[in-house]
Order: C-alpha cells, then sequence, then structure tokens
C-alpha cells in the first residue's frame, strides 16, 4: 500500500496545543501529527512545565521544520495559551487554525477531517464533537461523562447555540473567523473560554458544524480538569450572556 503526502502552503494549517506537564505524550503526538498525509505545523504553547515538556520539544526542533514552540512564564491558563497561539498563527498568516489537547484524548488522523470541513465543504469552524452522534467518550468514568454532557446542555439552553458539543476543546477555525471575534476581546478563561469562542462565532454568522469524534481519556500523564473548572465556565456562561445583550455582533 501506498501513501502519498500532500504538501499544502507552508501556511496553510497550524495546530495550537497548549502543554503543562506533558513530556510523556508530546514526542509522540509530534510524530503522529507530522506523519499525517497532509501537511500541518506545530505551535507549542507550554506554561514553563516543571517537568521539561519543553526541553523536549526543542530537542524535536532540528529534526521538525513544522515545529514551533513559545515557553510561558508560568501556569497561566488555557485561555490565554490559545489566545498567544491565535495572535502568533495569524500574524503568520495561516489560513487554518486548529486547537488540540496534547493527551491523545483527540485523534490525531481527525485533524484531516476538521481541515476537509473548512478546506473542501465551506464550514467556517469545525469541531471535533464527542456529542453530535450519540456519547463518544472512552475510558471517562460515568460521572465526568454526566457532567461534561450536562453542561452542554445547560450552555445550549442559556445561549440557544445549536451546537451538542459546547465544551468542545479539538477545533479548526478559518483564518478570517478568528480576525472577526478578536480573540484578545474574550473574557472567559478555562473551559469557558472554550464556549465563548464558540458563542461569538455563532453570533457573528459563521457556519459551524460538527464533526463526531471518539473521545479517548489520556494514556499517560495526569488529567488538568476539576469540578472548579466546570463550575467557572457554568457560571461564566450566564455572565457572558448578559454581557450579549449589550454587545453589537456584525453579521458577516
Amino acid at each position: 500500500m501506498y501513501y502519498f503526502r500532500i504538501y499544502l502552503s507552508p501556511m496553510s494549517n497550524i495546530v495550537i496545543i497548549p502543554t503543562y506537564k506533558e513530556k510523556e505524550n508530546i514526542e509522540a503526538l509530534i510524530n503522529a501529527i507530522s506523519s499525517l498525509p497532509i501537511h500541518f505545523d506545530i505551535l507549542v504553547i507550554d506554561d514553563n512545565s516543571p517537568d521539561g515538556t519543553a526541553d523536549a520539544v526543542k530537542l524535536m526542533q532540528p529534526s521538525f521544520p513544522n515545529l514551533h514552540i513559545i515557553v510561558r512564564s508560568g501556569k497561566l491558563g488555557l485561555g490565554t495559551a490559545y489566545i498567544t497561539g491565535f495572535k502568533w498563527a495569524l500574524e503568520k498568516g495561516y489560513n487554518y487554525i486548529y486547537e488540540m489537547d496534547a493527551d491523545f484524548s483527540h485523534d490525531p488522523k481527525d485533524l484531516i477531517r476538521l481541515y476537509n470541513e473548512c478546506a473542501e465543504n465551506g464550514a467556517d469552524v469545525a469541531i471535533g464533537s464527542r456529542y453530535i452522534s450519540g456519547v463518544n467518550v472512552v475510558n471517562w468514568p460515568l460521572s465526568r461523562v454526566l457532567m461534561s454532557y450536562i453542561a452542554s446542555i445547560y450552555v445550549r439552553i442559556i445561549t440557544g447555540m445549536r451546537i451538542m458539543d459546547t465544551t468542545a476543546g479539538f477545533k479548526c477555525y478559518r483564518k478570517e473567523v478568528l480576525e472577526n471575534i478578536q480573540p484578545d476581546k474574550i473574557r472567559s478563561v478555562g473551559y469557558g473560554f472554550q464556549i465563548e469562542m464558540k458563542f461569538t462565532a455563532w453570533k457573528l454568522g459563521y457556519k459551524i458544524v460538527e464533526v463526531p469524534i471518539i473521545f479517548t481519556d489520556r494514556r499517560m500523564g495526569a488529567s488538568k480538569m476539576t469540578g472548579g473548572i466546570f463550575n467557572e465556565a457554568l457560571w461564566g456562561v450566564l455572565r457572558m450572556k448578559l454581557r450579549s445583550t449589550f454587545t453589537k455582533y456584525p453579521r458577516r
């Protein structure tokens, strides 16, 4: 069997991966993304991981010209990591900008499906969705599945969005979407950031598509998720909805 690698413009695809203590996963993930039949650049945003995650990435850079890294001063949060990555990617002129976890809960092969939805099928935002075709979550305890699923229902009720997986962190944005969202104006942090980004894209009238994926809990390393993070997101949804009543969203 023969595999053909498709080389797009060097500024076509960039995958942003925030990391904190992901040394056990990051090398394998970079190899997996770099082996895909479509070319993806990779930007790691590391929050000064004490386990040497950043050092592991830097050691790989000479062998991976598609690999970039920004090391921040400390653990500054998921939302600000993505904002840092978005600004860097927009300055460099990338056309399709992806969010992805570092722990293999998102299958690297599904990057191609997200790309196809935006580049071939006209989506402005493609979401790797755990809930668009049932509940496709592997190895999570039932309590966490319920917490996540109920959170998405709650967000849909409050916001009116017709998105099944409102807290999903596996996405592709067309460049124009991020330019018009202006991520610096997003106030939420943590998983509330994921919700507010989708909500703002929806309010701006962009075409949002959910792609069914199978989400598998991390194989190595420790989860960063806590009940407090979800509680913060849920209260933040109410504040976000209230602010939106006083905000003008120019429809595209």
